[in-house]
Formats: structure tokens, C-alpha cells, sequence
């Protein structure tokens, strides 16, 4: 239950420490909270002092929690925590982490050494529509076959032209995404392909890679680039927080 005028501690992260530790004023809600460690056994909860409220979803809120974990991850593993996630006080996230010590432990292990790495990867809309047109010899018959017809004469032509268009897109995408999957996932960990949005957005996933792999994983992603980078535009973001392999969820009222 929302408690606003109650104060208690958000919760960001786990990590494995026995050293009280301040990570500077990174707390959500905009106060200025200080980020630092509550430690048990060998782990430690990152946190900061926070009313005891229902944070909205909003992008301000948001980047505050990925925020305070990305700059903890710059020393440690991170097991990050469900945003909205906050204990009454010290002494409940003390007891979560000796309750589910083994739990962490083993998660905190299986994480360490790798890191999430980001792709996504999207068609250069001009440049696709006229590889399409080249490509496929029946929708540029069609297409030519109509080009001097009065409109009002090739309605049905035009639309049957879209849906041509549209199961070539969709080709072009299963392609090109099989092409990039099929290099990358050998030097994964694990990988998670996430929704894509529009016609010409072809990949957009999240790969857990062993830090050795890494100079690997970048050439491989540096050779797609140079080998599609003409019609497809690919961004790579690295070394991000693995919140698409782990997200904990701790329902603080059940300790």
C-alpha cells in the first residue's frame, strides 16, 4: 500500500559485497537521494531513501532506476530488481537477502563475466524500396504495366502492387534477420529477440556475452555493418545493465 508520507528504501540491485558503500546522489524521485549499500552475508542491496509510493512509469523515473544500476555495475555484478520495488526498512532487506541469500548467489554467479550487449537493426526506407522493385520482377512488370494508366483505371493493380510489396518486405526482413542472428547467437551466452515496430525495423535484441567474447561479438556486428551497411542501419549499444536476463522480482510484504 502507498504509505507517502512514510519513508522507506528502493531497492535497484544486487550485488555481491560485505562493504557499506555510497554510490552519490542518484536516488529516483528527484530528491537526491543517496545510492549506497545494505549488506547481509556476503551480498548487499543497493538502495536510496524513498517515500513508499507507486512511481509512475514515466521516463524521468525510469532513467533514474537504470541510471543508479548502470553506475553500480561499473564495479560489480548487478542482478537488477523490478522497477517499483521498495521495503518498509534496512532490517526487511536485510531479511530478504538472508532468505533468498542462495537464490542471489547462484544468479549473481551464473551473471558473472558477462555483460548485455544491444542491436537493433533497421532498413534505410529508400533504399529498400528500390532494391525491392529491382528484385522482385513482378511487381515491377506491374508497376510498369500501370505506370501510364489513368489512376481512377488501376485502382485494383495498386492495391494488388501494396500486398506484393508488403510479402516482399516481409521476406526481406526474415532474411536479413536469419543472416544476423545466425553470426551473432554463436557468440552469445543467451539472447532475446524483442518486439520490433514498423514496416522496415528488422531486429531488435539483447545478447548476453562472456567479456571475452566481446571483442568477437564487436568485430562480427563492425562486419555486418560494412557488409549491409548501405540499406540497413544497425545500433549497437554495449556494456548496458542485463535487464533482459534478469529482473527480480521481490514482493517486499512476504518477508
Amino acid at each position: 500500500m502507498e504509505s507517502p508520507n512514510k519513508e522507506g528504501k528502493y531497492i535497484y540491485c544486487i550485488i555481491e559485497s560485505n562493504q557499506p558503500r555510497s554510490f552519490g546522489p542518484l536516488g529516483i524521485g528527484g530528491r537526491a537521494d543517496e545510492l549506497y549499500t545494505v549488506c547481509c552475508n556476503g551480498l548487499a542491496a543497493c538502495v536510496s531513501n524513498s517515500p513508499i509510493i507507486k512511481y509512475s512509469c514515466m521516463r524521468d523515473n525510469m532513467i533514474a532506476h537504470e541510471s543508479a544500476i548502470e553506475k553500480v555495475m561499473k564495479e560489480y555484478t548487478v542482478l537488477p530488481v523490478r522497477f517499483n520495488t521498495i521495503a518498509e526498512d534496512e532490517k526487511k532487506i536485510k531479511k530478504i537477502l538472508e532468505i533468498d541469500h542462495d537464490k542471489f548467489k547462484d544468479k549473481l554467479n551464473d551473471m558473472e563475466g558477462k555483460k548485455e550487449l544491444g542491436l537493433k537493426a533497421i532498413f534505410k526506407e529508400d533504399i529498400l524500396y528500390k532494391e525491392i522493385l529491382e528484385k522482385y520482377d513482378d511487381i515491377k512488370i506491374l508497376k510498369e504495366k500501370i505506370a501510364q494508366l489513368p489512376p481512377e483505371k488501376t485502382l485494383h493493380q495498386r492495391r494488388e502492387i501494396g500486398k506484393m510489396v508488403e510479402t516482399a518486405l516481409q521476406n526481406e526482413r526474415e532474411i536479413s534477420q536469419k543472416e544476423i542472428l545466425d553470426t551473432l547467437i554463436p557468440l552469445a551466452e543467451d539472447h532475446k529477440i524483442n518486439s520490433t515496430y514498423g514496416d522496415i525495423m528488422i531486429l531488435s535484441a539483447a545478447f548476453l556475452v562472456n567479456k571475452e567474447k566481446e571483442p568477437e561479438f564487436d568485430r562480427k556486428v563492425d562486419e555486418l555493418n560494412k557488409k549491409y551497411g548501405d540499406k540497413i542501419k544497425f545500433k549497437y549499444v554495449g556494456t548496458i545493465p542485463p535487464f533482459n536476463f534478469v529482473n527480480l522480482v521481490i514482493e517486499t510484504g512476504k518477508y
